[in-house]
């Protein structure tokens, strides 16, 4: 006989220093320990699926176990490939506020990033001001604060 009570008090023990990948680690290796019937016993006593469990023990007979928590391509897709006319419509945007050298490798723009997704949201784009820095970095631009301007502006 399976003693879940013994299974629980080891899973509450460790559960909160564990990860997902780890919580199904540790399923799988205490119903392979458990025998037949282990997979059920461990499923009760933890609340752990089934189906995760026997996920588990899969990776525990797998003979390299990878880093990664989660199965390859899990996760929200860039902006870039969901809606891929935003980078051309933004350049748009970029071209009269760039300044810099157009022969080297940065240039900058002085619209904030508020602004510019403002812009891009009145385009029909769904993009806040926090994605801005990204989509400007993989355009190559940088945000800089023209400090001549505003300090004249302000006295």
């Amino acid at each position: 006989m399976i003693d879940e009570a013994a299974i629980r008090r080891r899973y509450e023990a460790l559960r909160v220093g564990l990860d997902e990948r780890g919580r199904r680690l540790f399923a799988a290796a205490e119903a392979h320990a458990a025998g037949f019937g282990g997979v059920a016993a461990v499923a009760r006593a933890t609340g752990i699926a089934r189906s995760t469990v026997a996920r588990g023990l899969r990776d525990l007979t797998a003979s390299v176990a990878g880093p990664k928590i989660r199965r390859a391509g899990g996760g929200r897709l860039p902006l870039t490939r969901k809606d891929p006319t935003l980078l051309d419509d933004l350049r748009e945007l970029l071209e009269p506020a760039t300044l810099g050298d157009l022969m080297r490798p940065l240039l900058w723009v002085s619209k904030s990033h508020a602004k510019l997704a403002a812009a891009l949201r009145d385009m029909g784009h769904r993009v806040s001001a926090s994605r801005i820095p990204q989509l400007l970095e993989s355009l190559g631009y940088r945000r800089q604060i023209l400090w001549g301007r505003a300090t004249a502006e302000r006295g």
